[in-house]
């Protein structure tokens, strides 16, 4: 090969890698509308919406039950809405718990421009605790956030007024993240390109990447936290997982899926996935 194709061989290379971060982050940010139809009769689900700072008009479906032990607020991850949620709204009501399953802004049925990472979907977050809370002032809440769902949790502001927290694949700085996904897509050479995504972040969504670091949020939560994530997942990888948990505080607790990759949990392992939250909810581990 001759020195003019090499050159271009380079060349060609060089654009893939920097369109590549460019158009995931398009991807990633580009809202997801669409209409989530009626609920499943057997969750006995009541339509609602309610205001956010994030200035949308959060909408989902909330699930009371009669003697309710508690309520779980689930959170989705990236680019999913509440239909993500109905089999854990579904183990849960079985249980006993009331729950409450929405759709963030940019997502489902809630309007939006942008997906932001967990910034304005914290806003969401909290607008959620608060409408349970306006619902039934006595209730225990408990939030299970998955991904965006978790990380929107932890960057709250205030933290969320809520009784036990669970974590799923919750990345722990956004640098982390684009880096994995970067080696994912491309391989080692990913992670020179990954600035090019953070690059983005002002200009596409008004946010900076120091913004969206979780685990400087960690440690003001004040409950029982069960952090989980996948043994195989390379986009939330053990180590993130591991360094989320060491800045928690106590009560804590750390579970790693077997074999399960950045996927939905509960499919991934339902009986064990159920049993341990289940447990987790009905006796929360005590502060040391």
């Amino acid at each position: 090969m001759n020195k003019e194709w090499l050159f271009a061989l380079a060349a060609i290379l060089l654009m893939i890698g920097i369109a590549v971060p460019f158009a995931i982050g398009w991807v990633l940010a580009a809202p997801v509308q669409i209409s989530v139809g009626k609920a499943p009769s057997d969750l006995g689900a009541e339509t609602v919406e309610f205001k956010s700072d994030s200035g949308a008009i959060v909408k989902g479906w909330w699930c009371p039950t009669v003697n309710s032990r508690g309520v779980v607020l689930l959170l989705p991850g990236i680019r999913a809405n509440r239909l993500s949620n109905v089999d854990r709204a579904r183990f849960l009501r079985r249980a006993g718990y009331s729950v409450l399953l929405i759709d963030f802004q940019a997502t489902g049925e809630t309007k939006g421009d942008h997906i932001t990472f967990g910034w304005k979907e914290s806003r969401d977050a909290l607008a959620a605790v608060d409408f349970i809370h306006h619902v039934d002032p006595s209730a225990r809440v408990a939030i299970i956030g998955s991904s965006l769902g978790g990380v929107a949790a932890l960057l709250a502001t205030p933290p969320l007024k809520v009784n036990a927290l669970i974590l799923e694949s919750v990345y722990p700085t956004i640098e982390i993240a684009t880096r994995n996904r970067m080696e994912n897509y491309l391989g080692p050479i990913g992670r020179v390109f990954a600035p090019l995504f953070l690059m983005q972040l002002h200009r596409r969504i008004g946010v900076s990447p120091s913004q969206l670091h979780p685990i400087d949020h960690i440690a003001a939560v004040d409950c029982p936290v069960l952090i989980m994530s996948g043994e195989k997942d390379r986009n939330t990888r053990r180590a993130d997982t591991q360094i989320l948990f060491e800045r928690a505080r106590s009560p804590r607790q750390v579970w790693f899926v077997p074999d399960a990759g950045h996927v939905d949990l509960h499919r991934a392992a339902p009986h064990e996935y159920e049993t341990r939250i289940l447990a987790f909810l009905a006796n929360p581990p005590e502060s040391k």
